[in-house]
């Protein structure tokens, strides 16, 4: 990008280096003068040998003449420190700003979309340090959450276009065998609609759910919890699964209808990946310090503990887990609770439990 006119901030610098230098000079000069050459007398004066004076015998200059002599010098001397600043300060000033000019080079290749550059500026901590630092964490972010970006992108587009093509499929079998029964093809161009209905639909609430949440509100976690136990007991029974909801109050603050939807995910996650033909869900309420917690933990088969630190990414599924729906789920549930967490500024934790199963602990902060 062209600069626009005007001076650089090294010429300026080099020009302040130079009239400082220069202005010491001429109040150097002008101390001389105050403090030396006014009192020197304006007359010649002779002291004779003998006299009662102190003075050496002799003839002392007069202030005229000195400064007929000292006036040349004194402006050579200026001459000579606003070169000498001038050439100074153009070096000083180029070292001071060479990090500056680093941060530039770095911020203009991120710019053009080249983000794995970091400055790694060394030396001595100072500002400049700070601000490569600080650059260079934010080229980090910025880093991830394209490649993430990225990532998402690519596995949401799979995704979409799983159920699109199973339903041109069936669509084509129609076409091609006209005695085939319809019903049957409208129930699962029904089954595969819904799907990917339920994809789009958690698709945009993770896009919600991961921008900064904009109305604040008072919400109890433990309510959250009784209200989703009771709108997934009847799944939880259709798979003999046992809900056990129990705790204190756990407030917070921030979207109730967000909160809501990741205690609902928490929980459905924990009822349909969980053993085959019955198995238990826990889920705990409770406040620690300033903070509010939520734990939910189901049984079923264990888990390797490298696989569990991946379950938060989206599209990502449990295969070692065991689901019994009518389909394999979208794989955004716990991508969903992660964004969510994020947003309201908690932290969620996912551990393996000892005897299989997993346990997931939400911390939120308590209400503002």
């Amino acid at each position: 990008m062209a600069r626009a006119a005007g001076l650089s901030v090294r010429v300026r610098l080099t020009l302040s280096y130079a009239g400082f230098l220069v202005l010491a000079g001429v109040l150097l000069l002008a101390a001389v003068w105050v403090f030396l050459l006014r009192y020197v007398p304006d007359r010649a004066m002779l002291i004779v040998p003998g006299s009662a004076d102190t003075l050496t015998p002799g003839v002392f200059p007069v202030r005229s003449n000195l400064l007929r002599v000292f006036a040349p010098r004194a402006a050579e001397i200026l001459v000579f420190l606003l070169a000498f600043g001038l050439f100074g300060g153009w070096i000083l000033a180029g070292r001071m700003l060479a990090p500056l000019t680093r941060i530039t080079a770095a911020a203009t290749m991120a710019g053009t979309g080249s983000l794995s550059h970091r400055i790694r500026l060394t030396g001595r901590r100072d500002e400049f340090r700070d601000l490569s630092d600080a650059f260079d964490a934010m080229l980090e972010r910025i880093e991830s959450h394209v490649a993430e970006q990225q990532r998402f992108a690519a596995n949401a587009s799979h995704e979409l276009r799983t159920p699109l093509a199973i339903s041109r499929a069936l669509l084509d079998v129609a076409r091609d065998d006209p005695t085939r029964d319809r019903d049957e093809l409208v129930d699962r161009l029904h089954e595969v609609n819904r799907r990917a209905i339920d994809l789009t639909e958690a698709l945009l609430l993770l896009s919600r759910s991961e921008r900064a949440v904009v109305a604040r509100e008072r919400v109890d976690l433990s309510l959250l919890a009784e209200e989703a136990a009771e709108t997934l007991l009847p799944v939880a029974e259709r798979r003999r699964v046992t809900l056990d909801v129990t705790g204190g109050a756990a407030p917070t603050s921030g979207s109730a209808e967000l909160l809501r939807r990741m205690v609902t995910n928490l929980v459905q996650n924990a009822v349909v990946h969980n053993l085959p033909g019955g198995g238990t869900v826990t889920v705990r309420t409770a406040t620690s310090g300033d903070a509010s917690v939520l734990r939910v933990a189901n049984t079923g088969p264990p888990l390797p503990p490298d696989l569990v630190p991946t379950l938060t990414e989206p599209f990502r599924r449990g295969t070692q887990r065991v689901r019994v729906d009518e389909h394999a789920g979208v794989g955004l549930g716990l991508a969903i609770v992660r964004s969510v967490v994020r947003a309201h500024g908690g932290t969620l934790t996912l551990v393996p439990g000892p005897d299989g199963g997993l346990l997931v602990t939400v911390r939120l902060p308590g209400p503002l």
